[in-house]
């Protein structure tokens, strides 16, 4: 887009501090040696990084496969965000056929670039609910999981800011559940859109179906509320320009390599008689098997290269079903079934209104409103791209306890949606013309039943894994996506709309039973982009999971996990916020291991 490009030359950007980041491992020079390695620059690696490195006697190498977020425009302005799939920042990973959505292959993006996927994905910031973190701390048989344990550590990552076009922000969220002194920036929305005051009027005309939340963030987050963002000043806040930004990367024990693979973890000399010691890492310069080379950590080896990439890396190094590996021609060093199981997303589909209204036109399918657009987010940070999806609101509902007499509810507890309802205030975020203006409304299922799996195709660890994560394969699934769907129409039912709202239109507009709903699902659901559960924790002793409370691989010494993969369940909302808390407490539990 040429006029991005041309923005971009305009743009000043300050300069990351290179003094400790190497664009390739061959860089780094020969005679360094670290106490720590952390594989993955994402959201938990750039916290895990910034965290060890506080103990100035902690020497940490920190190896990202992608490349800088510096200067990536699309990266920065947060409207932007939906450029940054399927480009050379987006691993660029599709999903096997899926049973559910009627044979498709769906785009499965995940962050290419430092910062991982919190410098590409849509900024929103949910925690969750406190029964999300209970549950972890009940299958856990740790108490330091739970909601209340976890609350220090939600505000040390949070940094609580105006938004960017400094409204008054009263009645638009609590300020005693929010930190002021974290590390990510988090805000309400810069830009106010002209429907916003309906939205709002929902929760006068229809309590007892959307009662108003004033802060969804509290650990109780069932019905409508403004939309929280990790956005500061109208930029992206990211856990590299975060955690990873110039004060923290130039610190002296500090060394961060880009745009360098890791190929295995191998087993290390045995220590006391253990002789499941996973310290060394394998690197690729390149697909030549001759180029890699070796770094061992003198402490621990800290994996954290997502839901994909952990179980991926781990898969090539022997570590995970030991039947699956041979099958495959890889030597088995560690018997870990659920490796690669327990995959969970979080499917999604839009749901189109007609409107009358003249303020819901795409900036991204006229060329007018998007130079007008970028020029003002260039000049004062502020107006639609300010803000993702255009701003608006969620709404959280679940279904009645009469719902589950005859089936378990795969929610974490009473306060828990099951339902989630991203009410962008315009289409700003559509990347198509629609025939007339609409509003756009994505419904997902926060509890998916349906569980799926990575493994691998072949290997070489250059080749993508198999990433199943069968969408729709349990009906609970669709029936929740359909029930949100009419959810979403009872919202618009409310007077508020009345000569606003016109109706349902597009595919959906002609599905008029249960049967149809569904089919429409099928053929239009795709990934809300929040895969959790691959390496998932468990309590200590148990047959199943990957890592113990404390997130070290069972039955290893030296090598821990730190992603979104150890989640046992995905929370009720975005994962972002939840990564960083579950970083956050594992930094903590490294250094006291450690001290």
């Amino acid at each position: 887009m040429q006029l991005l490009q041309l923005l971009a030359h305009c743009f000043c950007l300050a300069s990351l501090c290179q003094a400790a980041i190497y664009e390739h491992f061959s860089s780094v020079p020969s005679s360094e040696s670290y106490d720590f390695v952390v594989i993955g620059g994402g959201t938990a690696g750039s916290v895990i990084s910034n965290r060890l490195t506080e103990n100035p006697k902690f020497r940490v190498l920190l190896i990202e496969a992608g490349p800088s977020n510096e200067g990536v425009l699309s990266s920065i302005v947060p409207g932007l965000a939906l450029e940054l799939a399927a480009s050379p920042y987006d691993w660029n990973f599709t999903t096997t056929l899926q049973k559910g959505l009627n044979g498709r292959a769906i785009s499965f993006p995940r962050g290419h670039i430092l910062g991982g996927s919190s410098s590409i994905n849509g900024m929103v910031y949910t925690r969750g609910s406190s029964s999300d973190f209970n549950r972890f701390a009940a299958v856990t048989g740790d108490q330091g999981w739970s909601w209340n344990s976890l609350q220090p550590y939600i505000f040390k990552n949070e940094r609580w800011t105006p938004p960017s076009d400094h409204h008054d922000t009263t009645g638009q969220y609590d300020p005693r559940v929010h930190s002021l002194s974290g590390m990510t920036y988090v805000s309400l929305s810069g830009y106010y859109a002209p429907n916003s005051p309906k939205m709002l009027q929902v929760t006068k005309e229809l309590p007892h179906k959307f009662p108003f939340n004033l802060n969804m963030n509290s650990g109780n987050p069932l019905g409508l509320g403004w939309l929280q963002f990790t956005i500061g000043n109208g930029s992206r806040s990211s856990a590299a320009t975060s955690y990873l930004g110039p004060k923290f990367a130039g610190r002296r024990n500090l060394d961060i390599v880009l745009n360098t693979r890791v190929t295995r973890i191998l087993k290390s000399k045995s220590v006391g008689g253990d002789r499941n010691v996973f310290r060394t890492v394998e690197i690729a310069l390149d697909e030549n098997v001759a180029s890699r080379r070796t770094i061992e950590a003198r402490k621990e080896v800290v994996l954290s290269a997502g839901t994909i990439g952990t179980p991926h890396i781990l898969l090539h190094s022997g570590v995970g079903d030991s039947a699956e590996l041979k099958a495959l021609g890889i030597i088995p060093h560690l018997h870990l079934p659920s490796v690669g199981k327990n995959l969970t997303d979080q499917p999604s589909a839009p749901i189109n209104f007609a409107t009358t209204s003249n303020n819901t036109d795409s900036i991204f399918t006229n060329a007018t409103l998007l130079a007008e657009a970028l020029n003002q987010w260039n000049q004062t940070k502020t107006g639609p791209l300010a803000v993702f999806g255009g701003g608006g609101f969620l709404a959280w509902t679940r279904f009645n306890s009469s719902f589950f007499k005859t089936m378990p509810d795969p929610s974490a507890g009473p306060n828990s949606p099951h339902i989630e309802m991203f009410l962008g205030t315009n289409t700003n975020n559509l990347r198509q013309a629609a025939d007339a203006p609409v509003v756009s409304v994505t419904v997902v299922t926060l509890n998916p039943i349906s569980r799926g799996s990575v493994t691998l195709k072949t290997t070489n660890p250059f080749d993508d894994p198999l990433i199943d994560p069968a969408y729709l394969v349990d009906d609970f699934d669709v029936l929740t996506l359909r029930e949100g769907a009419k959810a979403v129409a009872r919202l618009f039912s409310a007077p508020t709309w009345k000569g606003y709202v016109l109706g349902i239109t597009g595919g959906f507009a002609n599905a008029t039973t249960d049967a149809e709903m569904d089919a429409y699902f099928r053929n239009i659901a795709s990934t809300t982009s929040h895969p959790v559960g691959t390496a998932l924790m468990s309590a200590k002793g148990s047959s199943y999971g990957v890592v113990d409370p404390d997130l070290r691989v069972k039955n290893t010494t030296g090598l821990r996990i730190v992603d979104a993969s150890i989640m046992p369940f995905v929370t009720c909302g975005h994962t972002q916020a939840p990564v960083y808390i579950i970083a956050e407490r594992a930094a903590d539990l490294i250094k006291e291991a450690w001290m």
